[in-house]
């Protein structure tokens, strides 16, 4: 399950950063700490569904969509991988 929270940190990060926004001011607008956010982005805490709510609306997305995103990522990845190894 790192892996995926490792991914989801990174689609947060994109997303966060897209948007012109500190690690500070995304845990301004969701509510959460700023470390939090950062343990977030560097998969090393794996967020509620009411943080990932929270870090969402604060992105301005979907937390569905915020989630799709990662998994997208996600199978990319493992097909990339597949192709490497295969």
């Amino acid at each position: 399950m790192r892996r995926f929270e490792s991914i989801f940190g990174k689609v947060v990060k994109k997303r966060r950063r897209r948007l012109g926004l500190s690690q500070e001011s995304l845990g301004f607008l969701s509510g959460l700490h700023r470390t939090y956010i950062s343990e977030i982005e560097r998969g090393q805490k794996s967020p509620s569904l009411r943080a990932i709510v929270a870090i969402a609306q604060a992105l301005d997305i979907n937390a569905s969509e915020l989630i799709l995103l990662a998994e997208k990522k996600q199978a990319l990845i493992a097909v990339d991988t597949d192709e490497a190894g295969g």
